[in-house]
C-alpha cells in the first residue's frame, strides 16, 4: 500500500487532527458534521461565544487565535466571509499558515475570487502544505444536513487525501480543474442561481396580480420543466413573505461582484447577472441586507 493510501486509510478509519476557521451560518455545522465523524477538531471564530457554544455542543476544543488552531493539524478548513477576512486568518501574523506542518492540507471552503485561491496556493506551497480552493452550494440546510455540493481546484493528489474527510458534510464533491477552478464553478452556480430567483419572483409575482392561488400554481408546474431547487425549497416561503432562509442578500452581492469582475476580465457577457445584482442592491436599500436571496420578490411587491 502507498504512502497516500496508507493516509487516507488513517484519515477515514483512526480519526484526522482537524481545525476548522469561522463558525458561521455555514461553518458552524460543517465542524460539527467533521466532530461527529469521528475526526479531533479545534475551532477558531472571531466571537468567541459562538466558538464556545460549538464546543460544548460537539465536544471539540476551541483556540484563541487560527494559528494555534491549526497547530498540528492534518488538515485546517476556512469558512469565512471575504477575500480579506481569509488573507486574514491564512496570511496574517496569527493565520494558519504560521503553524501548519507541512505535508498538511489546507482546503478554503469560503466563496473567493479565483485570483485569491491561486495566490493562497502559492503562499501554502512556500510552507510545504497542499492547497484546495473548494467553494459550497446548497445553503445553511445543506450545512445542516451534510448535504453540500462542493466543488475544488487543486491537483489530484490533495483531492484524494481531503476528499475524505469532506464527505462529512458533501454529498457531491467533484475536482474541477487546477487552483482556483473550484471558485470559479461557484461563479457559475451563482450566475445560475440569480438568474433563477429572479424568474422565480417574476412568476409568484404575476400570479399574485392575476388573481391565482401562488401556491396551486406551484404544486402543477414543479412537476414539469419549470422545477428547480429554488422553486421546491423556496416558493412557499416566498409567497407568505418569509426570508430567513440562510444565504443573505449582503453574501450574494459580494458574490455576483466577484462573478462580474472575473467576467470583467474573461470577456464573459453577462447581462442578466448584472441586472440582477442592481435588483439585490434594491432589496438592500429596501433594509433586506440579512434576508435570504429569494427575498427578490419584495421588490416587486413594494407600492
Amino acid at each position: 500500500m502507498d504512502s497516500i493510501s496508507q493516509f487516507k486509510r488513517k484519515v477515514c478509519y483512526m480519526g484526522a487532527k482537524v481545525s476548522f476557521i469561522g463558525l458561521g451560518v455555514m461553518g458552524f455545522p460543517m465542524a460539527g458534521h467533521l466532530a461527529r465523524s469521528g475526526q479531533e477538531v479545534c475551532v477558531f471564530n472571531r466571537t468567541t461565544a459562538k466558538a464556545a457554544r460549538w464546543a460544548q455542543e460537539f465536544g471539540g476544543r476551541t483556540a484563541p487565535t487560527p494559528k494555534q488552531a491549526a497547530e498540528g493539524a492534518q488538515f485546517v478548513f476556512v469558512c469565512v466571509g471575504n477575500d480579506n477576512d481569509v488573507r486574514g486568518v491564512v496570511e496574517g501574523s496569527e493565520g494558519v499558515l504560521q503553524s501548519m506542518p507541512p505535508g498538511s492540507y489546507l482546503i478554503d471552503h469560503t466563496t473567493t475570487s479565483a485570483s485569491l485561491a491561486r495566490e493562497l496556493a502559492e503562499a501554502a506551497a512556500l510552507k510545504e502544505v497542499l492547497f484546495l480552493d473548494a467553494p459550497v452550494s446548497g445553503g445553511q440546510a445543506g450545512a445542516e444536513n451534510g448535504a453540500l455540493t462542493i466543488m475544488v481546484g487543486g491537483t489530484e493528489g490533495a483531492f484524494e487525501v481531503a476528499a475524505p474527510v469532506m464527505e462529512a458534510y458533501g454529498k457531491s464533491i467533484k475536482l474541477m480543474g487546477p487552483c482556483g477552478s473550484g471558485q470559479m464553478t461557484k461563479m457559475v452556480n451563482q450566475i445560475c442561481i440569480a438568474g433563477l430567483v429572479q424568474g422565480l419572483s417574476e412568476g409568484l409575482h404575476f400570479a399574485e396580480q392575476a388573481g391565482l392561488d401562488g401556491q396551486k400554481v406551484v404544486d402543477v408546474i414543479c412537476k414539469g420543466a419549470a422545477q428547480s431547487w429554488q422553486m421546491d425549497n423556496r416558493s412557499s416561503t416566498m409567497l407568505k413573505g418569509e426570508f430567513d432562509f440562510g444565504f443573505a442578500v449582503d453574501w450574494m452581492r459580494k458574490d455576483l461582484g466577484i462573478v462580474l469582475d472575473e467576467a470583467s476580465h474573461n470577456g464573459a457577457s453577462l447581462p442578466i447577472t448584472q441586472i440582477v445584482d442592481g435588483f439585490y442592491a434594491e432589496i438592500q436599500a429596501m433594509g433586506g441586507n440579512r434576508w435570504d436571496t429569494s427575498s427578490l420578490i419584495q421588490r416587486l411587491r413594494k407600492p
